[in-house]
């Protein structure tokens, strides 16, 4: 589901006349998702995000899973922060993988890789590592035995879902995780958003990023389905910090209290924008 957006594949070099259809056409698909019930959006997930490949050719995701300098980077980039969490006798599962260049890094370093996702469109690749499985979802389930993963991962991944839809997949997560197991969960701040394609278009998340979260936010949504501990980190030049979730529900606060366009213009500046993704990690 997700598109990773990292380093130098965060560029998007397309002129203006492809980036507004791109929008067009995701902000079409999205609002199908926005205005589904629950039950309509568990096919819709999948045939919109199909539908969106083969109508965007040029899909920044799509291109990036030919260059192999740009996934590089975006791979390098998450490992800085995910290696710290991974053992070699790990069943480890990444939610939203993408291409799944992140899950194929991993492989090597765990006993076991699933990845679970809406659409196989990105992930086709026959050169997968023999511990490796794909588990194509609806959205919200995570078809792998009950309390057998160790370490799950997601990327841009949540708010790709629907409000209605992301504490059910929490519950899923929770439900899969073994005791003690951890959710390492990455995904942008609203405060400096959006950081879909509405970006370019509009001042708020109205493509596939279906709601965008603060840490404060997005704690809250993990206690909701059952873990006992979320901590969050921040990141300066490739090394990472844990800090209060109250430090950092502070600072947001503070920043909510700024008029719109003031708070985009400090919250997309340093050090403020060090403090902005939200880098969640939550126990069983």
């Amino acid at each position: 589901m997700a598109v990773k957006n990292v380093g130098k594949a965060d560029r998007d070099d397309r002129g203006y006349a492809l980036l507004r259809e791109h929008y067009l056409i995701e902000r079409e698909l999205a609002d199908k998702l926005r205005a589904a019930n629950r039950e309509e959006r568990r096919h819709l997930y999948r045939s919109v995000y199909n539908e969106l490949f083969e109508r965007v050719p040029l899909h920044p995701g799509l291109i990036r899973k030919g260059s192999t300098e740009d996934t590089k980077i975006a791979v390098s980039s998450q490992l800085r922060f995910l290696r710290r969490f991974l053992r070699k006798d790990q069943t480890f599962l990444e939610l939203g993988p993408g291409d799944c260049a992140l899950s194929f890094a991993v492989a090597p370093m765990v006993q076991k890789v699933y990845a679970v996702d809406v659409s196989s469109t990105i992930a086709e690749n026959p050169a997968t590592p023999a511990n490796f499985e794909l588990i194509i979802s609806d959205g919200c389930a995570i078809d792998v035995p009950p309390n057998s993963v160790d370490l799950v991962y997601s990327n841009q991944l949540l708010e790709h879902l629907h409000p209605d839809d992301a504490l059910e997949q929490l519950q899923n997560v929770y439900r899969v995780l073994k005791p003690g197991g951890k959710y390492v969960c990455i995904t942008p701040n609203r405060l400096n958003g959006p950081h879909d394609i509405s970006r370019n278009f509009t001042d708020t998340a109205t493509g596939f990023h279906l709601r965008e979260y603060t840490v404060g936010e997005g704690s809250g949504l993990f206690y909701r389905a059952g873990f006992s501990r979320v901590s969050a980190f921040f990141g300066v030049k490739g090394r990472f910090f844990r800090l209060s979730i109250s430090v950092f529900k502070s600072f947001e606060t503070m920043l909510e209290m700024l008029p719109s366009a003031l708070r985009k213009l400090v919250a997309n500046n340093l050090p403020c924008r060090l403090f902005l993704p939200v880098r969640l990690v939550a126990t069983r």
